[in-house]
């Protein structure tokens, strides 16, 4: 061991790092990420879920139930439609999480011994997002009315509730966690393999040196950009159907709506997370460089957007962040299209921020396209 070649040999990777700003930048940056999006972002249990609230009987019955509710924090009321098919709609559409029906008479009802029944109906695509507060429901509905218990309502048990709730967990009524979590997949994967396989085709042709044949032919930075993700489309094309031919036969996962419009969406979510991957390859110097601004974009993806942590359950800050993301709203629409059924007009919500996204990533990407080497 002669330690004077070892002190050069150090000296020098030093100075290579400190040259290597983004490896070191990541080297800090993704381990201070993981803390914050763990620490304070993810929440398995979440609560102030959104409910719709169809009260076709207005009592101090009705008023206690739905007091009950938001007091146990796991519900907040954010709509009060006027009918039961404008509520459903909510739902389907993921705008709440629940939808509560009180219906007429019902306190005469429950004051004559009838039990009049409530319904509760959950979005059950995401078990975990909805199971606490739906264990929740057993004492809820057993103390909600514990002050209003009066007369000839006083001598009842105090474990017998008078009225009957009924909970409808829809769109998943079994609560298997895998029609959640295959369909998600599918945006994982294509968000994974898209930005990765764009970043990397561009560094290596620069480190390969043909780069400098690409930037001496009269192709203009659009021709480039467009001619440069058009292939990677057609793979992610194949991995859709590897996914989903997996989601029917092997794992049961329900396709209720149009396949011919989740291909018109992936078109759109898979160009955005080309973009992504097209901007990387202007900024990187190298594959490795490559490859770590792909996990820096994939890690805060895979956890803000729902898939492995209910997106209701983060802060407001985690899902304004989250909102950006095109994965966050990909997942929303295929699970809406695939177990929901949902149409066009109910996607387009989450389908414009994805074009959004699509269109300064690629502006971005063609601003910093060169066609000269620096």
């Amino acid at each position: 061991m002669n330690w004077s070649r070892f002190l050069a040999i150090l000296i020098k990777e030093f100075r290579q790092l400190r040259r290597d700003r983004l490896t070191f930048a990541m080297m800090v940056g993704v381990p201070i990420m993981q803390l914050i999006l763990f620490g304070y972002a993810i929440n398995t249990d979440p609560k102030h879920l959104p409910l719709a609230a169809v009260i076709a009987d207005e009592s101090v019955f009705s008023r206690s139930f739905i007091a009950a509710l938001e007091n146990s924090e796991y519900f907040r009321i954010t709509d009060r439609p006027q009918s039961e098919a404008e509520a459903n709609k909510l739902l389907a559409d993921g705008r709440v999480q629940f939808v509560l029906v009180i219906p007429a008479n019902f306190s005469r009802n429950m004051i004559r011994g009838d039990r009049p029944a409530l319904l509760l109906a959950a979005d059950a695509t995401d078990p975990a997002a909805s199971g606490n507060a739906l264990a929740a429901l057993n004492y809820i509905s057993i103390q909600a009315l514990t002050r209003d218990m009066t007369g000839p309502l006083v001598n009842r048990q105090p474990t017998d509730t008078p009225f009957e709730l009924s909970v409808q967990r829809r769109y998943n009524p079994e609560g298997l966690s895998r029609y959640n979590i295959v369909p998600g997949l599918l945006g994982v994967i294509l968000t994974m393999t898209m930005v990765m396989m764009t970043s990397l085709a561009m560094t290596r042709e620069r480190e390969r040196g043909t780069m400098e044949n690409l930037l001496a032919t009269p192709a203009r930075p659009i021709e480039v950009m467009v001619g440069k993700i058009t292939p990677y489309i057609f793979i992610g094309y194949v991995q859709v159907l590897v996914v989903l031919t997996a989601a029917h036969f092997l794992f049961q996962v329900p396709m209720i709506g149009s396949l011919a419009l989740l291909s018109a969406a992936l078109i759109v979510f898979m160009a955005a997370n080309l973009a992504v991957g097209f901007t990387f390859s202007t900024i990187a110097k190298n594959q490795l460089q490559a490859m770590q601004l792909t996990f820096f974009f994939f890690l805060p993806s895979m956890l803000l957007s729902g898939f492995m942590f209910p997106f209701r359950g983060m802060p407001a800050w985690a899902q304004a962040i989250g909102e950006v993301l095109p994965l966050t709203h990909f997942l929303r629409i295929v699970r809406g299209i695939l177990l929901k059924g949902n149409d066009l007009a109910a996607i387009i919500p989450n389908l414009w921020p994805i074009g959004a996204f699509m269109l300064v990533a690629g502006i971005v990407a063609l601003a910093r396209y060169r066609q000269t080497l620096d």
